[in-house]
C-alpha cells in the first residue's frame, strides 16, 4: 500500500486532497501534516511513498521543506501545491529536486495523474537501488560459515557509510570480494572501483601511481599523468598488500585521508578528491609498525573497521559449497557438462591443509574436472589432489 503525506496549511484544502487520494485508489494510505515543521518530523519517523506540500504555510516553507527532506530521504518524490502567484516558487522547486507541482485549486485529472507518476518513479528508484546493491556473480562470497556470515554482516553494516576498511588475512582467502562486497553495496557503485596492487608496483613508482605525475618529473614523464586516486574520484580506491608501501607512500597517502587532497608527483597544486579507502594486507600491521616499516598514524586512520578473512583451513565447512560453485563456474567457461564429486570425494579434499586457500581449492577443482571420472570420486581426489 502506497503512503502518502499531505503537507498543507489551509484545512479546506487538505481535506480535499485526502479525500480525493482516499476515494480514488483504496490502495493508498492517506496521511496529513498541518504545517511544514510537523510534515518534517512525520517523514523522519515513517516512511512515505510520495510528499504533497505546499508552498507558503506558517513554521517551515515548502521550499524550506523540499531542502530537509531531500537531505533525509532523498528517494521521496515531492509535488509541490501552489498558488497562483507561486507558480516562479514552484518552477524553481523543480530545479531544486521537486517531482512536479500542481496548482490550487488541484484539478482532479492532472492531480491523480501526477500521483501516479510519482509513485511509479518511486518505484524505479527504489528497484535501481536495490540492482545496484546486487553484488556481481563474478565477487560472489561462498559459504554459510560463522566467520563468513560474521562478515557479511559486517559489510551489510559498514558499506552505506564511507568509514575506511582494513581487510586482513593469508593469501588466496579473498579479501577482494569483501572489497568489491563493500563498494557495490554502497552508494558508491555507481563510481569507480580502481585497484592498487602495492607490491607488484616498484616502490620508485608507486607515487607516481597513486597520485600521478607532470611532465619533466621525472626522466621517463613525458607528459601529465592522472594517478589512481583522481581515477578514483567520486568512487572508491582499493589499496591491495598495503604493508608493501614505501614509508614515503605511506606519507603522502596519510596526508590524502587527512586532507582530502592530493599532489601529482613533480607538483605543488592541490587537487582535491573524494575517495573512500579500502586496503588490505597478509602481513601483521602491527609487527611491521614496531620494526618501523609501517606507519602507526596511517594505521589508525586506515583501520577504522577491521575484517579479518579466515583462512579455509578455519572454515572447511564452506568446502562443499564452495567445490560446487567452482565446478559451474568452470564447465560454464570452458562449455563443457557440470561435473558432480562424490560425497567422500569432498570428505577428502576436506581433510587437506589448504596453505595456498580458496585460490588453491579453485585450481585443484579444475584439475579433477579435467582429469577425474564423470563423477570425481576420492581416488581421483587422492591421485590428481595428493599434496
Amino acid at each position: 500500500m502506497a503512503k502518502i503525506l499531505v503537507i498543507e496549511d489551509e484545512a479546506a484544502i487538505r481535506r480535499v486532497l485526502v479525500k480525493i487520494l482516499s476515494e480514488e485508489n483504496d490502495k493508498y494510505q492517506v496521511s496529513e501534516a498541518e504545517d511544514g515543521l510537523s510534515g518534517v518530523e512525520m517523514i523522519k519517523g515513517d516512511d512515505y511513498d510520495l510528499v504533497l506540500c505546499d508552498i507558503k504555510m506558517p513554521k517551515m516553507d515548502g521550499v524550506e521543506v523540499l531542502e530537509a527532506v531531500k537531505k533525509i530521504k532523498p528517494e521521496i518524490p515531492i509535488v509541490m501545491i501552489s498558488g497562483h502567484g507561486d507558480l516562479d516558487t514552484a518552477v524553481n522547486t523543480m530545479r531544486l529536486g521537486a517531482f512536479d507541482y500542481i496548482s490550487k485549486p488541484p484539478d482532479l485529472n492532472r492531480l491523480l495523474n501526477t500521483v501516479r507518476n510519482a509513485l511509479d518513479r518511486k518505484e524505479l528508484v527504489v528497484e535501481n537501488k536495490r540492482l545496484k546493491k546486487k553484488v556481481s556473480k563474478n565477487y560472489d562470497m561462498i559459504g554459510e560459515s560463522k566467520a563468513i556470515s560474521d562478515i557479511k554482516d559486517i559489510i551489510e553494516k559498514v558499506a552505506a557509510t564511507d568509514a575506511r576498511v582494513l581487510i586482513t588475512g593469508p593469501n588466496g582467502t579473498g579479501k577482494e570480494l569483501v572489497a568489491h562486497w563493500i563498494h557495490q553495496k554502497s552508494d558508491r557503485s555507481s563510481g569507480p572501483m580502481i585497484e592498487v596492487n602495492c607490491a607488484a608496483i616498484p616502490g620508485e613508482l608507486i607515487e607516481s601511481e597513486l597520485f600521478g605525475h607532470v611532465k619533466g618529473a621525472f626522466t621517463s614523464a613525458n607528459k601529465d599523468r592522472a594517478g589512481k586516486f583522481e581515477a578514483a574520484n567520486g568512487g572508491t580506491i582499493f589499496l591491495d598488500e598495503i604493508g608493501d608501501m614505501s614509508l614515503s607512500a605511506q606519507a603522502k597517502v596519510l596526508r590524502a585521508l587527512q586532507e582530502n587532497k592530493i599532489q601529482r608527483v613533480g607538483s605543488d597544486r592541490d587537487i582535491k578528491v573524494n575517495v573512500r579507502v579500502l586496503a588490505a594486507t597478509n602481513k601483521d600491521l602491527k609487527k611491521e609498525i614496531a620494526d618501523n616499516k609501517f606507519r602507526e598514524d596511517l594505521y589508525h586512520r586506515l583501520a577504522v573497521i577491521l575484517v579479518k578473512v579466515p583462512s579455509l583451513n578455519d572454515r572447511r565447512e564452506d568446502i562443499p559449497m564452495l567445490v560446487e560453485y567452482f565446478s559451474q563456474k568452470i564447465a560454464s567457461e570452458q562449455g563443457s557438462p557440470v561435473k558432480t564429486f562424490s560425497s567422500k570425494a569432498i570428505k577428502q579434499l576436506q581433510q587437506y591443509d589448504w596453505t595456498g586457500n580458496i585460490r588453491e581449492l579453485r585450481n585443484v577443482v579444475e584439475r579433477l574436472i579435467i582429469l577425474g571420472g564423470k563423477e570425481v570420486s576420492e581416488e581421483d581426489v587422492k591421485l590428481f589432489a595428493a599434496k
